[in-house]
């Protein structure tokens, strides 16, 4: 089974290896026909302390490293200037 790819936004860097990606997903609302934007918070591995707030990347499911971690920053899209 393939891995799931996303993309998002480093909203949190304050914890040691670890990054919380804010990723966007938009869908046509069923009765409305209006495009609704919905976000959710994912922990992500980051071993290396690279990542800091406002840079967009891409993060990949992987095995539970933690708790709350099942995700891994697996590269960068966009660094925040």
């Amino acid at each position: 089974m393939p891995k799931r790819l996303l993309r998002g936004e480093v909203v949190s860097d304050k914890t040691d290896k670890t990054v919380t990606v804010k990723v966007e997903r938009r869908f046509t609302h069923p009765l409305f026909k209006k495009t609704v934007r919905r976000t959710k918070n994912y922990h992500a591995h980051d071993a290396e302390n690279r990542f800091k707030v406002g840079d967009f990347v891409s993060i990949e499911e992987t095995r539970p490293i933690s708790k709350t971690k099942s995700w891994i920053v697996v590269g960068e899209i966009e660094r925040n200037k």
